[in-house]
């Protein structure tokens, strides 16, 4: 009886958080997160190449890893729906590179419009080149959020471009349609060939919500979690991680470090998801008790108490995530030596933690997060107004998409609003540091193209 009350909570409460993103703007915290750092920063300028260029190039090797991350996938990942064999890449040298494309994309079994631009986004200091500007829509097939502040421009085939430039700018591509619509029962045309079962949590018509089990991992719950709500575990960012740092172990290795660093980008924003506690736990803040009383009151025929929780948590997701983003644009804007930058660029961190694995986003950096929520939780309901984060008439994801979060906690109590910034530096040092550790992992490879 208790586990199928929980059940219900769980699905319940997972159809409303996915809403949101873990951080706003990955490009620009990946930028402070490297900054200073040696291996990225003053790593010497690559040569932009277009992705079919590697393919080509590659395409041996790129089957042969292919298959071994299949492998690797369905012996490590418990919940892996396999590949259909159908979807393997194989070499064809005969194809055309609309095809090979298209072969890679579907064994990837990522969405099938991915755009894989030749982009960067804009950084501090970067010169302003009016004839080079894209739009959001160049980049991205999902609408652009609010208050993202993401300013794009055109690489151009050949050019010499930084690798913190490309690295930075590709951790943010995973939430411009990577993982958009890859379910059986989503609406598109690559969903259901790819076989990967039913959307686990929320409504596959809402085309967002279906990218949420590639982005959190909710490895560190009790045991009841995962007894009551199995599909808890069909969560599958470490998937997402092996492809894409194995893809750019491979571009070092082979002569592309361009198409290294972009792979290196889009594998980073994986890690970064997972330390975020509301990515990495299902309610931080809301204990297993609280969430069978409300599944209690909610088959007794009083579901008010479970709706309020969905709301407040989805609201208390939303409201970190304008916070924050909007912390590290004006700390850019005004001040680099700011709580939060520093703690972004702190590398004597780094060591603290393990070398990096293949395990390393769910034992260490989810198992942080995921211990950290209930502090985060603590942080934001005494700093922000009630009405955002503790209210259930209030729906931060559908009336709150411009609001000014960093003028209200202005006008709050001082000493509430630093105990939120301070929690919140402690989450971008976490976000740095496995960052770099990632980076640091691919360390042989990077040493070997040059």
């Amino acid at each position: 009886m208790r586990a199928a009350l929980f059940l219900a909570l769980a699905g319940a409460t997972l159809v409303g958080a996915p809403r949101a993103q873990a951080w706003s703007n990955h490009a620009l915290v990946s930028f402070w997160a490297f900054r200073a750092a040696p291996d990225v920063a003053a790593a010497p300028p690559v040569a932009v190449e277009p992705l079919e260029s590697f393919l080509k190039d590659q395409e041996p090797a790129i089957e042969s890893l292919l298959a071994a991350q299949e492998t690797w996938a369905r012996a490590h990942i418990a919940t892996y729906p396999p590949r259909p064999d159908a979807l393997a890449f194989r070499a064809d040298p005969a194809r055309d590179d609309a095809a090979r494309r298209k072969a890679f994309v579907e064994a990837l079994r990522i969405a099938a419009n991915t755009k894989f631009a030749l982009y960067a986004q804009r950084q501090p200091g970067d010169a302003q080149d009016a004839d080079r500007v894209l739009k959001f829509s160049d980049v991205a097939t999902l609408p652009e959020p609010p208050l993202a502040f993401y300013r794009f421009y055109r690489l151009n085939v050949g050019e010499q471009v930084a690798p913190l430039a490309v690295v930075a700018s590709a951790s943010a591509e995973p939430d411009f349609g990577t993982d958009i619509n890859c379910w059986e029962d989503s609406p598109s045309e690559w969903g259901p060939r790819y076989k990967f079962g039913r959307l686990p949590f929320g409504n596959p018509a809402v085309n967002i919500t279906t990218q949420a089990p590639f982005h959190m991992g909710f490895f560190h719950q009790s045991w009841i979690v995962y007894k009551a709500a199995p599909f808890v575990a069909r969560t599958y960012p470490l998937l997402r991680i092996h492809q894409f740092f194995g893809l750019a172990d491979l571009a070092f290795r082979t002569g592309h470090p361009y198409w290294g660093w972009r792979f290196a980008g889009n594998a980073l924003h994986y890690v970064q998801d997972l330390t975020q506690p509301y990515h990495a736990s299902l309610l931080p803040g809301a204990s297993t008790p609280r969430m069978v009383w409300t599944n209690v009151m909610a088959v007794l025929g009083f579901p008010r108490a479970k709706n309020d929780l969905i709301v407040l948590v989805s609201n208390r997701h939303f409201a970190l995530e304008r916070y924050q983003v909007q912390v590290v644009h004006e700390a850019t804007r005004q001040d680099a030596k700011s709580p939060a930058l520093v703690a972004l660029q702190e590398s004597a961190r780094d060591a603290a933690y393990p070398a990096w694995s293949d395990f390393y986003a769910r034992d260490v950096t989810a198992k942080e997060a995921a211990g950290f929520g209930d502090r985060l939780n603590d942080a934001l309901l005494a700093a922000a107004p009630a009405h955002y984060v503790s209210d259930p008439a209030f729906d931060f994801g559908a009336s709150g998409g411009h609001v000014d979060l960093m003028r209200i906690l202005d006008e709050g109590p001082a000493a509430r609003r630093a105990a939120l910034d301070a929690a919140i530096a402690e989450l971008l040092g976490h976000f740095g540091a496995h960052s770099r550790n990632l980076v640091k992992g691919l360390g042989p490879a990077r040493t070997a193209q040059r």
